[in-house]
Protein backbone atom coordinates (compact mmCIF):
# COMPACT_ATOMS: atom_id res chain seq x y z
CA UNK A 1 0.00 0.00 0.00
CA UNK A 2 1.41 3.40 -0.99
CA UNK A 3 2.16 6.04 1.59
CA UNK A 4 -0.07 9.09 1.74
CA UNK A 5 1.52 12.49 1.15
CA UNK A 6 -0.09 15.89 1.67
CA UNK A 7 1.27 18.97 -0.06
CA UNK A 8 -0.18 22.28 1.12
CA UNK A 9 -0.48 24.90 -1.59
CA UNK A 10 -0.08 21.85 -3.80
CA UNK A 11 -2.00 22.75 -6.96
CA UNK A 12 0.12 25.56 -8.39
CA UNK A 13 3.76 26.56 -8.85
CA UNK A 14 6.34 24.76 -6.74
CA UNK A 15 3.59 22.94 -4.84
CA UNK A 16 2.18 21.46 -8.03
CA UNK A 17 5.62 20.20 -9.06
CA UNK A 18 6.05 18.58 -5.62
CA UNK A 19 2.61 16.94 -5.85
CA UNK A 20 3.37 15.56 -9.30
CA UNK A 21 6.86 14.46 -8.28
CA UNK A 22 5.59 12.51 -5.28
CA UNK A 23 2.84 10.89 -7.34
CA UNK A 24 5.47 9.78 -9.86
CA UNK A 25 7.33 8.10 -6.99
CA UNK A 26 4.26 6.08 -6.05
CA UNK A 27 2.75 8.13 -3.22
CA UNK A 28 -0.99 8.64 -2.82
CA UNK A 29 -1.01 12.44 -2.97
CA UNK A 30 -3.47 14.95 -1.58
CA UNK A 31 -2.99 18.55 -2.73
CA UNK A 32 -4.36 21.31 -0.55
CA UNK A 33 -5.41 24.69 -1.90
CA UNK A 34 -6.84 27.79 -0.35
CA UNK A 35 -8.90 29.70 -2.86
CA UNK A 36 -8.40 29.27 -6.61
CA UNK A 37 -10.99 26.61 -7.40
CA UNK A 38 -10.61 26.92 -11.18
CA UNK A 39 -6.89 26.22 -10.95
CA UNK A 40 -7.56 23.30 -8.60
CA UNK A 41 -10.08 21.74 -11.00
CA UNK A 42 -7.65 22.10 -13.89
CA UNK A 43 -4.91 20.58 -11.73
CA UNK A 44 -7.08 17.57 -10.91
CA UNK A 45 -7.97 17.03 -14.58
CA UNK A 46 -4.36 17.26 -15.71
CA UNK A 47 -2.71 15.25 -12.94
CA UNK A 48 -5.33 12.89 -11.55
CA UNK A 49 -4.41 14.10 -8.05
CA UNK A 50 -7.31 14.94 -5.72
CA UNK A 51 -7.33 18.45 -4.28
CA UNK A 52 -8.71 19.56 -0.93
CA UNK A 53 -9.77 23.10 -0.11
CA UNK A 54 -9.16 24.34 3.42
CA UNK A 55 -7.55 27.32 5.12
CA UNK A 56 -4.15 26.25 6.46
CA UNK A 57 -4.11 29.21 8.86
CA UNK A 58 -7.26 27.90 10.62
CA UNK A 59 -6.52 25.04 13.05
CA UNK A 60 -10.07 23.68 13.01
CA UNK A 61 -10.34 23.83 9.22
CA UNK A 62 -7.05 21.93 8.99
CA UNK A 63 -8.42 19.24 11.29
CA UNK A 64 -11.50 18.80 9.11
CA UNK A 65 -9.36 18.69 5.96
CA UNK A 66 -7.04 16.08 7.42
CA UNK A 67 -9.99 13.94 8.49
CA UNK A 68 -11.30 13.92 4.92
CA UNK A 69 -7.88 13.08 3.48
CA UNK A 70 -7.47 10.21 5.93
CA UNK A 71 -10.92 8.87 5.03
CA UNK A 72 -10.07 9.02 1.32
CA UNK A 73 -6.40 8.03 1.24
CA UNK A 74 -5.26 6.99 4.69
CA UNK A 75 -3.25 8.78 7.39
CA UNK A 76 -0.73 11.35 6.23
CA UNK A 77 2.78 9.94 6.46
CA UNK A 78 4.55 12.58 4.36
CA UNK A 79 3.69 16.23 4.98
CA UNK A 80 5.03 19.03 2.80
CA UNK A 81 4.30 22.44 4.35
CA UNK A 82 4.51 24.49 1.18
CA UNK A 83 1.57 26.92 1.43
CA UNK A 84 2.62 30.54 1.51
CA UNK A 85 1.73 34.07 0.50
CA UNK A 86 3.51 37.39 0.16
CA UNK A 87 2.13 40.81 1.11
CA UNK A 88 5.09 43.10 0.72
CA UNK A 89 5.66 46.59 2.07
CA UNK A 90 8.56 48.52 3.56
CA UNK A 91 8.39 48.10 7.33
CA UNK A 92 7.46 51.73 8.03
CA UNK A 93 4.33 51.19 5.92
CA UNK A 94 3.54 47.59 6.90
CA UNK A 95 0.16 47.16 8.58
CA UNK A 96 -0.67 44.80 11.41
CA UNK A 97 -2.93 42.94 8.99
CA UNK A 98 -0.07 42.43 6.55
CA UNK A 99 2.12 41.07 9.33
CA UNK A 100 -0.54 38.78 10.83
CA UNK A 101 -1.77 37.31 7.55
CA UNK A 102 1.68 36.36 6.27
CA UNK A 103 2.78 34.92 9.62
CA UNK A 104 -0.47 32.94 9.92
CA UNK A 105 -0.33 31.43 6.43
CA UNK A 106 3.43 30.99 6.04
CA UNK A 107 4.47 29.97 9.56
CA UNK A 108 1.55 29.14 11.86
CA UNK A 109 0.16 26.81 9.19
CA UNK A 110 3.17 24.54 9.72
CA UNK A 111 2.13 24.14 13.36
CA UNK A 112 -1.53 23.63 12.40
CA UNK A 113 -0.72 20.82 9.98
CA UNK A 114 2.23 19.17 11.69
CA UNK A 115 0.71 19.14 15.17
CA UNK A 116 -2.32 17.24 13.92
CA UNK A 117 -0.38 14.51 12.08
CA UNK A 118 2.51 14.27 14.56
CA UNK A 119 1.02 11.84 17.05
CA UNK A 120 0.02 9.44 14.29
CA UNK A 121 3.55 9.55 12.90
CA UNK A 122 4.96 8.83 16.36
CA UNK A 123 2.61 5.88 16.85
CA UNK A 124 3.48 4.37 13.46
CA UNK A 125 7.22 4.97 13.91
CA UNK A 126 7.52 6.71 10.57
CA UNK A 127 7.03 10.23 9.23
CA UNK A 128 8.45 12.81 6.89
CA UNK A 129 7.90 16.53 7.43
CA UNK A 130 9.31 18.81 4.75
CA UNK A 131 8.97 22.55 5.20
CA UNK A 132 9.38 24.92 2.26
CA UNK A 133 11.17 28.08 3.34
CA UNK A 134 12.96 30.54 1.02
CA UNK A 135 16.28 32.16 0.24
CA UNK A 136 14.72 35.26 1.79
CA UNK A 137 14.23 33.41 5.06
CA UNK A 138 18.00 32.90 5.10
CA UNK A 139 19.27 36.31 4.01
CA UNK A 140 16.29 38.64 4.41
CA UNK A 141 14.81 40.90 1.75
CA UNK A 142 13.83 44.55 1.55
CA UNK A 143 10.07 44.98 1.85
CA UNK A 144 9.58 41.47 3.19
CA UNK A 145 10.05 41.70 6.95
CA UNK A 146 6.85 39.65 7.43
CA UNK A 147 7.71 37.03 4.79
CA UNK A 148 11.38 36.73 5.77
CA UNK A 149 10.40 36.38 9.43
CA UNK A 150 7.92 33.61 8.65
CA UNK A 151 10.34 31.73 6.41
CA UNK A 152 13.19 32.07 8.93
CA UNK A 153 10.79 30.78 11.56
CA UNK A 154 10.28 27.62 9.52
CA UNK A 155 14.01 26.96 9.72
CA UNK A 156 13.95 27.17 13.53
CA UNK A 157 10.77 25.09 13.65
CA UNK A 158 12.54 22.41 11.61
CA UNK A 159 15.71 22.30 13.71
CA UNK A 160 13.84 21.96 16.99
CA UNK A 161 11.22 19.49 15.82
CA UNK A 162 13.79 17.23 14.14
CA UNK A 163 15.29 16.55 17.55
CA UNK A 164 11.91 15.47 18.91
CA UNK A 165 11.07 13.20 16.00
CA UNK A 166 14.43 11.49 15.50
CA UNK A 167 13.94 8.52 17.85
CA UNK A 168 10.43 7.92 16.51
CA UNK A 169 11.49 7.47 12.88
CA UNK A 170 10.32 10.91 11.85
CA UNK A 171 12.58 13.21 9.84
CA UNK A 172 11.99 16.96 9.64
CA UNK A 173 13.83 19.03 7.03
CA UNK A 174 13.51 22.40 5.36
CA UNK A 175 14.08 23.30 1.73
CA UNK A 176 15.04 26.90 0.86
CA UNK A 177 14.39 27.60 -2.82
CA UNK A 178 15.96 30.55 -4.55
CA UNK A 179 14.20 32.27 -7.44
CA UNK A 180 12.22 29.61 -9.28
CA UNK A 181 10.66 29.83 -12.74
CA UNK A 182 7.01 29.97 -11.71
CA UNK A 183 4.05 32.06 -12.79
CA UNK A 184 4.60 34.36 -9.79
CA UNK A 185 8.25 35.05 -10.62
CA UNK A 186 7.55 35.45 -14.34
CA UNK A 187 5.06 38.20 -13.42
CA UNK A 188 8.00 40.34 -12.26
CA UNK A 189 8.84 43.11 -14.80
CA UNK A 190 11.38 41.88 -17.34
CA UNK A 191 14.05 44.41 -16.41
CA UNK A 192 13.77 43.49 -12.73
CA UNK A 193 13.94 39.81 -13.61
CA UNK A 194 17.12 40.39 -15.60
CA UNK A 195 18.69 42.03 -12.53
CA UNK A 196 17.67 39.07 -10.36
CA UNK A 197 19.08 36.51 -12.78
CA UNK A 198 22.35 38.45 -12.95
CA UNK A 199 22.81 37.79 -9.21
CA UNK A 200 22.46 34.00 -9.65
CA UNK A 201 25.88 32.45 -10.39
CA UNK A 202 24.45 29.60 -12.48
CA UNK A 203 22.83 32.24 -14.68
CA UNK A 204 19.21 31.11 -14.66
CA UNK A 205 16.09 30.70 -12.59
CA UNK A 206 15.58 27.38 -10.86
CA UNK A 207 13.00 24.87 -12.03
CA UNK A 208 10.08 23.84 -9.85
CA UNK A 209 10.97 20.24 -10.68
CA UNK A 210 14.36 20.74 -9.02
CA UNK A 211 12.64 21.60 -5.75
CA UNK A 212 10.30 18.65 -6.21
CA UNK A 213 13.24 16.28 -6.69
CA UNK A 214 14.77 17.41 -3.41
CA UNK A 215 11.46 16.87 -1.62
CA UNK A 216 11.03 13.41 -3.13
CA UNK A 217 14.47 12.41 -1.92
CA UNK A 218 13.86 13.70 1.60
CA UNK A 219 10.55 11.81 1.67
CA UNK A 220 12.16 8.54 0.59
CA UNK A 221 13.72 5.77 2.64
CA UNK A 222 17.09 6.84 1.21
CA UNK A 223 16.72 10.14 3.10
CA UNK A 224 16.20 8.53 6.49
CA UNK A 225 19.50 9.78 7.98
CA UNK A 226 18.88 13.38 6.94
CA UNK A 227 16.96 15.33 9.55
CA UNK A 228 17.13 18.88 10.87
CA UNK A 229 18.82 19.90 7.63
CA UNK A 230 18.43 23.10 5.67
CA UNK A 231 18.63 22.23 1.99
CA UNK A 232 19.63 25.30 -0.01
CA UNK A 233 18.54 25.17 -3.67
CA UNK A 234 19.33 28.55 -5.18
CA UNK A 235 22.08 28.25 -7.81
CA UNK A 236 24.67 29.67 -5.36
CA UNK A 237 22.83 32.99 -5.14
CA UNK A 238 23.18 32.76 -1.37
CA UNK A 239 25.51 30.36 0.43
CA UNK A 240 24.74 29.91 4.10
CA UNK A 241 27.68 29.55 6.46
Amino acid sequence: MSRTALVTGGTRGIGRAISEGLKAKGYAVAANFGGNEDAAKQFEQETGIKSYKFDVSDYEAVGAGLAQIEADLGPVEVLVNNAGITWDAPFHKMSKEQWDKVIDVDLSSAFNLTRQVWEGMRERGFGRVINISSINGQKGQFGQVNYSSAKAGLIGFTKALAQEGAKKGITVNVVCPGYIDTEMVRAVPEKVLEIIIATIPVGRLGKAEEIASMCAYLASDDGAFITGATMTVNGAQYIAG
